[in-house]
């Protein structure tokens, strides 16, 4: 079955046209506005050949979407009303299945969700301490991103052990511009690190990850700043912006090889944080038989992977230096005996996209 998958940024489109798990060609288009935007996609469109089936990767699915659905008027509407909880990803989305629906009008189109993959944590897991009210009448609960990169980084790990996936407990700590730390138990999420909105969790590029709610409400209360101006600046000016001036890691990392003081805080405030998270992670799962890294940073930093590890001992994990520093692809890191395998697994939402996809329309289409 050819499938098109549409992964949607602020500006770009990206495009890769599989068969089963084989990509067949790939695009990446410019959307600087919706009517350049729609020439651009049909051009490269006219290069491909056309889908038996397209997937958007869509970040936010809500408390409606538990699952990948073929998408209609009914569910684009549902989706416009959870911009708030994604302000970065989901308007791109839905401009890309705006986009896409009109230059392939016949082709079956799903929406495949990164909060889909979390449905299943336990309430203990994904409900918050606040008045009851509020979670009744708003939602609000702990939802969990990048689902769809932890899907498959927990199903290929099982693959690179040589295990069941139905055996093994895994944290999956997907390490990009955004980043999250996943507990895998049997292949399914029972607790993750972004909660409400993906601003929750970890120190990533530009987002600030935890912070105590009673001084966000500090600064709103002696009004250092207003709502909108605290919205932007967790969300665009924190994070390693916020610490080291920039969001790139590689940039941070070459700095404080160097000595600059500010790169070296962020450094270790960032490994700071993901250590206490991959710990938080086992005391989920009750034990740990694997640890993933996947994601830019993630496949790419080998000093990040071994900060992480580093003083994690306790837990059965140690990597090998020389397995850790020529990682490139779907590698296995761990130190001889130890434990716990530690794994670099190589990001492709494109395949559990592509999966979901089938699963939606492969009943019609028999």
């Amino acid at each position: 079955m050819r499938i098109l998958v549409v992964n949607a940024g602020s500006t770009t489109l990206k495009l890769s046209l599989l068969d089963d798990d084989k990509v067949l060609a790939s695009r990446q288009v410019e959307v600087s506005d919706a009517e350049s935007g729609q020439r651009a996609l049909e051009e490269a469109l006219e290069e491909l050949q056309t889908p038996e089936a397209v997937g958007h990767r869509v970040v936010h699915g809500g408390p409606a979407y538990t699952h990948a659905v073929r998408i209609d008027q009914g569910v684009r509407d549902r989706l416009e009303e959870y911009v708030g909880l994604a302000p970065l990803h989901q308007p791109a989305a839905l401009a890309g299945i705006d986009l896409v629906s009109r230059a392939l009008p016949d082709v079956p189109v799903v929406a495949c969700f990164d909060t889909a993959f979390h449905a299943t944590m336990p309430p203990a897991a994904s409900t918050y301490a606040v008045p009851a009210e509020w979670r009744e009448e708003y939602g609000l609960r702990k939802y969990g991103f990048h689902g769809l990169s932890h899907a498959y980084a927990a199903r290929r790990a099982a693959e690179m052990v040589g295990r069941p996936i139905e055996e093994l407990r895994t944290v999956v700590c997907h390490l990009g511009a955004g980043a999250s730390v996943t507990a895998v138990r049997a292949g399914r999420s029972v607790d993750t690190t972004m909660g409400f909105t993906p601003l929750a969790g970890l120190v990533m590029a530009s987002r600030s990850g935890d912070v105590d709610p009673g001084l966000l409400v500090w600064l709103l209360r002696n009004r250092v700043v207003d709502a909108e101006e605290l919205d932007t600046a967790l969300e665009r000016h924190s994070g390693l912006v916020g610490l080291a001036g920039t969001g790139d890691m590689r940039i941070v990392l070459d700095d404080a090889a160097a000595g600059d003081p500010r790169a070296r805080l962020a450094v270790e405030v960032y490994l700071h944080r993901l250590r206490a998270q991959i710990a938080a992670m086992t005391a989920s799962l009750g034990g740990l038989d694997v640890l993933a890294f996947t994601g830019g940073v993630g496949e790419h930093a080998a000093p990040i992977r071994d900060g992480a590890v580093r003083g994690l001992g306790y837990l059965g994990i140690e990597v090998d230096p020389d397995r850790n520093a020529e990682a490139d692809g779907d590698t296995d890191i761990s130190a001889l005996a130890c434990a716990v395998r530690t794994l670099v697994v190589t990001a492709r939402e494109d395949l559990e996209i592509a999966a979901e996809v089938r699963r939606v329309c492969a009943p019609e289409d028999r």
